[in-house]
């Protein structure tokens, strides 16, 4: 029976960039999805941050197909009685497109600590502008 390989001492992660403009959220998601969960690394062990850091720009240009601009709607409530609010993506896009990208991110990740820190490893930023320049992200096709 073979063992669980675990990695060792520090693992070594590197900063991409990624931008959205003109892509579709969902193909774009995945991306973003698998490169924080580790799963292009030799060494990925499900249950181990393996991942990289991954930084969106342009986030408010990305592409959705059929009418999901008008009917996708995102829900969330306050807590209090009647405190359910509802935005379409159109909406979203326009005053927090980060959210957008995170939500499709977020969907994908493990619902648990390990999903929960996964997500910090996300930047996005609706412009083309980002303040990570010290890390000198590698850009991704």
């Amino acid at each position: 029976m073979d063992k669980t390989f675990v990695p060792k001492g520090q693992v070594e992660r590197e900063w991409v960039l990624l931008d959205a403009n003109e892509q579709t959220l969902g193909r774009l998601a995945t991306r973003i999805a698998a490169r924080l969960l580790g799963k292009h690394h030799p060494n990925f062990t499900p249950g181990v941050e393996t991942g990289d850091f991954v930084v969106v720009v342009n986030a408010a240009r990305v592409q959705v197909t059929g009418n999901r601009m008008e009917e996708k709607v995102y829900h969330h409530h306050s807590g209090y009685p009647g405190g359910l609010k509802s935005v379409s993506l159109k909406d979203q896009l326009r005053v927090h497109p980060d959210r957008v990208i995170r939500s499709a991110v977020w969907g994908m990740l493990p619902h648990n600590k390990l999903g929960r820190q996964l997500i910090k490893n996300l930047k996005v930023y609706g412009g083309a502008e980002h303040p990570h320049q010290a890390q000198h992200p590698k850009a991704i096709a």
